[in-house]
């Protein structure tokens, strides 16, 4: 059965597009059938993120209006032969998207026997954020661990809860997991972000992962390639552990505790 996970935020610049390309690319990695969709009509980031920009010939509005067929605008990713990307429109209007053309293009994609498809949602709660959350199954909310972020966080939980298509039908509720992004546990212990458990605490929703800060998710993204294909790093192993957990596997929750450096480090440069 397909399941459809949107990835969302209330606040912009939270990791989203990152965690919704890391996220997809996992699932494939892990052998499943997989297609992620930008919903963010008119800035179309994924495509950069997914290394795809030079190959968009048709998008997903133009599938929505009838201008193309979902085979035409669906992209094969270069690295994974079973992970497919339908980019945004960087052209027309937030409000091309339609409630019923979402709808057909997601049962199209059951069709065609994708097993997971990933929605990368717009951030905050506007007519593209609200299309993709209407319809999901899962949904991993993305925040920071600074008030702001995780305040939003809260108001797209209720949202949620109250507009999806399951709450509207009265059926079982979307499952909500938690991801933590640019999370340094320095910072935490000096009191300058919120603590894993502070964000748990406000949200109350499954802790899925935390993703350290780091500056090798900006080289990913200027690579074109998601930050989970960055072998030997922590971004790519938390992204790692985080789809192991998503799939029912026990993983340990790692990158959240600080270790002093100890005095031989610091002697001779270490931070």
């Amino acid at each position: 059965m397909t399941r459809i996970v949107v990835v969302t935020s209330g606040k912009g610049g939270v990791g989203k597009t990152t965690t919704s390309a890391s996220f997809c690319a996992g699932l494939a990695m892990r052998g499943h059938k997989t297609a992620v969709i930008d919903f963010d009509v008119g800035l179309r980031n994924l495509d950069l993120i997914m290394g795809c920009e030079r190959r968009v010939v048709y998008d997903f509005v133009n599938v929505i209006q009838g201008e193309a067929t979902l085979n035409q605008a669906l992209i094969r990713d270069k690295q994974l032969d079973n992970l497919y990307i339908l980019p945004a429109s960087q052209t027309r209007d937030k409000d091309a998207l339609t409630r019923e053309g979402v709808e057909r293009v997601l049962n199209s994609l059951k069709d065609m026997g994708f097993e997971y498809i990933v929605c990368d949602s717009p951030a905050g709660i506007e007519s593209g954020a609200l299309h993709a959350a209407y319809f999901a199954d899962d949904a991993l909310v993305v925040t920071n661990p600074e008030v702001s972020s995780v305040r939003d966080s809260d108001r797209i939980l209720g949202i949620l809860s109250s507009k999806s298509q399951r709450a509207v039908k009265g059926e079982e509720p979307v499952k909500e997991y938690l991801l933590l992004t640019r999370y340094n546990p320095k910072r935490v212990a000096a009191g300058e972000m919120l603590s894993v458990k502070d964000v748990e605490d406000i949200l109350r929703i499954k802790l899925l992962g935390v993703i350290p800060e780091s500056e090798n998710v900006l080289h990913a993204s200027n690579q074109g390639i998601p930050a989970i294909h960055l072998k030997d790093t922590d971004v790519a192993t938390a992204y790692q552990d985080v789809i192991s957990r998503y799939l029912g596997e026990d993983r340990p929750m790692r990158f959240i505790d600080y270790e002093k450096p100890g005095l031989m480090k610091r002697l001779f440069g270490g931070r």
